[in-house]
């Protein structure tokens, strides 16, 4: 085992541990150290200001340090105190298994941190973002059991092939972007892929949907009123610069809806508009409005020809409860409702979660199909016949039966057995010598092979995944890409060292180290460097050496003439000591 787990953890199951991965600590610089301590303490600052008061809360609740990126396993130690727990992960994961952690009480934390250089924002989830945005805002009650409920919903959404083209092609934009060194040649032609594949996505899928409410709301959201907005969204908390740019004129703020779900996003630029929900309930509220068009409460044509689209693995439930779990490639429908369908590959049957004995994927390793639906001329389903009326239709064990159901779908057999639910309903029917046939086309044919026909008068549920999570393998996780860990150059490793040493020197634990020395070094050999002067100036003006701080201000505003992309940075930080110094 890779990480330190815990009771919440142990409830994860296998297909999600697999995307666990150690935080590795120790490959934290201490450049990475400053970057986290300048987001941080930017953010309190500001935050105090325009973060919902939950924000300034939690972080006093999870212990999230200003100072320190946070340990994992410290983190999970006052998490527990409010039912969660956190786990890192590789940068993106599929959306599907993201919701999925969230359903168990898990956040997710991509460990890496990022670069100097992206300060501000970042595309690529990092730990700032999921640490310093995320865990903090959960410490909320109510808005932790939105977030629960988002993943219990939003892991049942049903995703189409393109949706995972996309999320690659995300996932790759990301990791370029943040290694050191990618030519913009290659950036803005991920750019473009990504571009190119939102145009052609065709009729959003659900999970493509769903995926846009938990980014008007978990990441970007807005809470209070229009006119006086404050936020709450972990991508707005963690982004010193668009939280500020999101509470001007320039970002349009419009009351929450499900509307949100229709509106897109993209991720490599700032947003234009900005939902605000009332207060967390309503949340939930347009969650569960949401889940109402969703096949998982929909059933029917639609959910089932969803599945078809998706080319996944997903369940459809009937109304007897039963539940076929695998991949659904075909379907015959009569007057708009399914009267057939048949998987291919591995498919279990289960009921309420559990999978039926005798029915896993060792049983059906190529595939299920099956009539549901009425009989031709009978009113009564099947489920809803007394043992008389079944009787009536010969449909008892020991019987050869023919039964015709709507839809000209025919079925013949000799009936070995039947499998009933706890209402006592038929779930399943057993036979042998079985043909079953649409129109003139057989569908089915067998001897000796015993053939399982499913129960049910209608489809009630469709949805994403196994019905049972221990009915199928599926630790199968392999990356296309993964965060690409960039060789330090000689003057990479020399500047770490100079942040080591004044970090050191800050936190007392080497007091003989030359801040002067340290300066000099910088202005001489790393000119484009402004957080470490920053950090100089601090401990300057904090000992009162007036003439040393005077000096570091001096050759900051020479690296702002060099490089005046970093000139609010450095206006901010040493706005951030003036305060401090004050106070």
């Amino acid at each position: 085992m890779t990480y330190e787990s815990n009771a919440i953890l142990d409830k994860l199951p296998k297909h999600l541990k697999q995307y666990i991965k150690p935080q590795n600590y120790t490959e934290y610089s201490a450049i990475d150290q400053a970057v986290w301590r300048y987001v941080m303490r930017k953010n309190v600052d500001y935050l105090s200001k325009v973060a919902h008061r939950s924000y300034l809360d939690g972080l006093k609740k999870t212990g999230i340090s200003i100072d320190h990126i946070p340990n994992m396993y410290g983190m999970n130690r006052i998490l527990k105190e409010i039912g969660w727990a956190a786990v890192a992960v590789d940068g993106f994961i599929p959306p599907s298994a993201f919701m999925e952690f969230q359903a168990y009480n898990v956040l997710v934390i991509a460990s890496d941190i990022r670069q100097l250089e992206h300060i501000e924002y970042t595309p690529a989830p990092d730990i700032i973002h999921e640490g310093a945005g995320h865990a903090p805002i959960i410490a909320n009650p109510e808005y932790a059991e939105y977030l629960r409920r988002f993943g219990e919903i939003g892991c049942k959404a049903i995703s189409s092939a393109k949706d995972f083209e996309l999320y690659e092609a995300v996932r790759h934009l990301s990791i370029i972007k943040e290694a050191s060194g990618t030519p913009k040649v290659e950036i803005d032609k991920a750019e473009e892929h990504i571009e190119e594949l939102q145009k052609n996505m065709g009729e959003p899928s659900e999970i493509a949907l769903i995926r846009n409410l938990h980014w008007w709301t978990v990441e970007y959201g807005l809470i209070g009123t229009v006119k006086n907005p404050k936020i709450y969204g972990a991508g707005l908390l963690s982004s010193i610069g668009e939280s500020a740019w999101c509470m001007t004129d320039k970002v349009k703020k419009i009351p929450y809806s499900i509307e949100a779900a229709r509106t897109a996003f993209d991720i490599t630029k700032p947003q234009p508009q900005l939902f605000v929900t009332p207060d967390f309930a309503f949340l939930s509220q347009v969650l569960e409005e949401f889940a109402n068009t969703m096949a998982l409460r929909k059933g029917g044509f639609s959910g089932l020809e969803k599945l078809i689209h998706s080319k996944e693995l997903g369940t459809i439930e009937l109304s007897t409860g039963l539940q076929i779990s695998g991949n659904f490639k075909s379907m015959i429908a009569h007057e708009g409702k399914p009267v057939f369908f048949q998987t291919e590959g591995p498919t279990a049957l289960a009921y309420r979660e559990k999978e039926l004995v005798g029915h896993s994927v060792e049983r059906h390793s190529t595939g299920f199909g099956s009539p549901i639906g009425k009989l031709k001329g009978i009113n009564l389903a099947i489920e809803d016949m007394s043992p008389r009326d079944l009787k009536a239709y010969n449909i008892y064990e020991g019987e050869m039966v023919s039964l015709e159901f709507e839809g000209n779908i025919m079925v013949t057999g000799h009936i070995i057995t039947g499998t009933r639910n706890l209402s006592g309903q038929i779930i399943l029917v057993t036979m042998k010598n079985c043909k079953v046939l649409h129109n003139d086309k057989v569908l089915f044919e067998s001897n000796d092979e015993l053939y399982n026909m499913a129960i049910g008068e209608r489809i009630v549920s469709a949805f994403n995944g196994p019905a049972d999570l221990n009915s199928f393998d599926r630790v199968t996780h392999k990356l296309s890409s993964t965060t690409i860990k960039t060789e330090k150059d000689s003057q990479k490793i020399k500047l770490e060292q100079l942040y080591r040493q004044i970090r050191e020197f800050r936190e007392g634990t080497n007091t003989t180290i030359s801040r002067h020395k340290v300066f000099e070094e910088v202005k001489e050999n790393h000119t484009l460097d402004w957080l470490l002067p920053v950090e100089l100036y601090e401990l300057a003006k904090t000992n009162g050496d007036i003439v040393f701080a005077n000096e570091i201000l001096s050759h900051l505003q020479t690296v702002k003439i060099d490089n005046p992309k970093v000139g609010q940075l450095i206006d901010d930080g040493v706005a951030l000591v003036a305060k401090s110094f004050v106070a």
